[in-house]
């Protein structure tokens, strides 16, 4: 009977039909991926692609992107202008369109662009729908005009204001924040992601200004750092495009070879078809790999990826064959091998391309695979040839890398085979908690036996286990995994998770979804929790980009006021408590071990209660660089980062 009405109710009646950009904001994460500061930062891209789209025709060299009072941005570039006359099919300006209309735009067909990267045709009609209010200035054929929106809808026709000597395009816009709850702009994001840019397309000038200082700001210039007042700002140009994105990557590491391999080449002879690479090899254990595709950062990789790791190791394999550099009975190279310690960008372009959504992380594009491994295997093979003593270094790091692959592989199987002859033994040490749900479970990483026996008694031991370590665990940013898992303490650590480490690695079978790490509150401690940072970040990457890792808060401080008890968490909110009425003695907390179980369980562990700080990555890239400068082997590095930053510290002395 309830299936019936069920299907009675189905009618034409319950098909809703969304209008013009109604779809946008009714599911923005179908367009930007998401409404949190990833989304958000979407948007600067989406408008600024256009702009650098133009440049990479070869109709605008300058582009500047202000962050301005109010939560606004002002994309401004001196290329062609968005045409402004009226579209045969809409009957309203071209420019309505492009801002009004989904799939609208130059760069579906024609001769308007070559090659873009706005290949959806969505890209300022979306910004323009999540926008509660957004600006288009057009200056173009002796002409400025001006047309403003909100919400996606346009307020007035197009309107010329008067005459103008500039040509280009000028777009404002102010995120709605009843779609995004925070409508902050990251500086610094949108600086490390315009800087790649200006890599990418040679002689190309980005700047980037910060004016939210202002109370207000004089729009009237075409560029505002022309203005007459001062602005934090950073600008980039590079002539030397690739072979400059591979140097800075390496800036803090030991080149292993001198010769940066790199290869532009039309593939098939097509105009609108190139490959261009530029790869270094460093004497480390990561890689670092920068794929894109029509100038758009392909996160997630792609086709493009895939014909550049078939041609780089097959290159490999024949070169050192081919020159006795390896014995007749060594395996050949893997993938993983040949990856170790390898910096290398990977940039196609191709008129007709196929990303795998909107936010174009992938690329789907199947004749890219082919594209580069034929023309980049070419070109590095014949680099392999020409430069001897390059690639004997090349081949060097690689056998390096294998023999160490079978090292690691040796002392994992071992691990897990002991683990399994003693039905996967839990570390002595581990109190665990008798839930059998990951879902609820959480493990407390201690920082000593005397904190982990207060976290044992105070626990809720139904939930909730707890591991103490003993001292500071290795620094596993150089080290190989056979070298990590002789480590007792990162041991214990791989068994306590369940998911096994590197390439049998499991998430699912993590056995708490929230790790949590209580270290105590000085410097001995913020050591420890950066060492198990560099571990996690390196090493169990998928736990923090799942959400499962945390940061414990315990309180810096006890106060006691008459009868009552307070617990302070910043010296502003201990200050904040003593103002208000006259403190006994005021307990400053050194480490967790100080606290009785009760007061443990009250202020850090309870989950009604306790303040605990999620890790997440926002940037993947600048966090490599992060942990390459503070716990690598650049120790001048290290030191300026460190002196360049020290006002930032919150130190206890």
């Amino acid at each position: 009977m309830a299936e019936k009405k069920l299907k009675e109710s189905y009618s034409a009646e319950s098909i809703t039909v969304l209008e013009g950009l109604e779809p946008v904001r009714k599911r923005p994460g179908m367009y930007i991926g998401t409404t949190g500061p990833d989304g958000l930062h979407h948007l600067v891209t989406e408008i600024f692609d256009n702009s650098r789209d133009e440049a990479m025709g070869g109709f605008a060299n300058d582009i500047e992107i202000t962050l301005l009072p109010g939560n606004r941005v002002r994309v401004a570039d001196n290329g062609r202008g968005i045409p402004v006359d009226i579209h045969k099919q809409t009957k309203v300006s071209a420019l309505e369109t492009i801002m009004t209309t989904l799939h609208a735009g130059g760069k579906f067909g024609g001769e308007g662009y070559k090659v873009s990267g706005g290949l959806h045709g969505v890209g300022g009609s979306v910004v323009n729908a999540l926008s509660i209010f957004c600006r288009a200035e057009v200056h173009r054929d002796g002409g400025v005009y001006v047309q403003e929106y909100s919400q996606g809808k346009a307020k007035l026709k197009v309107k010329k204001l008067g005459s103008s000597k500039e040509r280009g395009t000028i777009i404002t816009f102010q995120p709605d924040p009843a779609i995004f709850p925070d409508t902050n702009f990251d500086f610094d994001r949108i600086v490390t992601h315009l800087r790649q840019q200006a890599y990418l397309v040679r002689g190309l000038r980005i700047s980037v200004l910060d004016a939210r200082g202002l109370e207000k700001v004089n729009e009237d210039s075409f560029y505002l750092r022309t203005s007459n007042f001062e602005l934090p700002s950073m600008s980039f140009c590079f002539e030397g495009g690739l072979i400059s994105l591979v140097r800075f990557e390496n800036e803090h590491q030991k080149p292993v070879h001198k010769n940066i391999f790199y290869v532009e080449k039309k593939a098939n002879g097509n105009d609108y078809e190139t490959v261009e690479v530029a790869l270094q090899y460093v004497d480390d254990i990561s890689s670092r790999l920068l794929p894109f595709a029509n100038n758009i950062y392909t996160a997630e990789g792609g086709t493009h990826v895939t014909g550049f790791k078939t041609a780089l190791t097959r290159s490999l394999n024949t070169y050192a064959r081919k020159n006795n550099l390896v014995s007749e009975k060594e395996d050949n190279f893997t993938g993983d091998d040949v990856q170790e310690g390898l910096t290398a960008v990977i940039s196609i372009k191709l008129r007709e391309i196929q990303f795998e959504g909107q936010t174009k992380a992938k690329l789907g594009s199947v004749e890219a695979q082919s594209m580069v491994t034929t023309v980049f295997g070419d070109a590095f093979s014949a680099f392999l040839e020409e430069n001897p003593d390059d690639a004997r270094a090349m081949i060097q790091k690689v056998v390096l890398a294998l023999k160490a692959r079978k090292a690691a592989k040796a002392a994992k199987d071992s691990v897990l085979r002991k683990g399994a002859l003693e039905g996967m033994t839990l570390p002595g040490k581990l109190a665990d908690c008798q839930s059998k749900s990951a879902e609820e479970s959480e493990l407390f990483i201690v920082e000593g036996d005397s904190a982990g026996g207060t976290a044992k008694q105070g626990r809720d031991r139904r939930i909730q286990a707890i591991l103490p370590l003993r001292g500071k665990i290795l620094n596993i940013e150089r080290a190989r995994l056979d070298r990590m898992l002789a480590s007792e303490q990162i041991k214990n650590l791989v068994v306590a998770f369940g998911t096994a480490i590197g390439d049998t690695f499991d998430i699912s079978k993590l056995r708490y979804h929230k790790i949590i790490i209580a270290t105590d509150a000085d410097v001995d401690g913020a050591h420890i929790r950066t060492l198990l940072l560099t571990l996690l970040y390196r090493f169990f990457r998928p736990l923090i980009d799942a959400g499962y890792v945390y940061i414990a808060q315990p309180p810096l401080y006890k106060i006691k006021m008459g009868k009552n008890l307070y617990y302070a968490y910043s010296d502003k909110e201990k200050e904040s408590l003593v103002g208000k009425e006259e403190a006994g003695d005021i307990q400053r907390y050194k480490g967790l071990g100080e606290m009785n179980a009760e007061e443990l369980w009250e202020t850090t562990m309870d989950p009604a209660k306790r303040i605990l700080k999620q890790v997440t990555v926002d940037d993947a890239r600048e966090s490599d660089r992060i942990f390459d400068i503070l716990m690598g082997s650049d120790v001048p590095s290290r030191k300026s980062f460190i002196q360049s930053n020290a006002k930032k510290a919150v130190l206890d002395v």
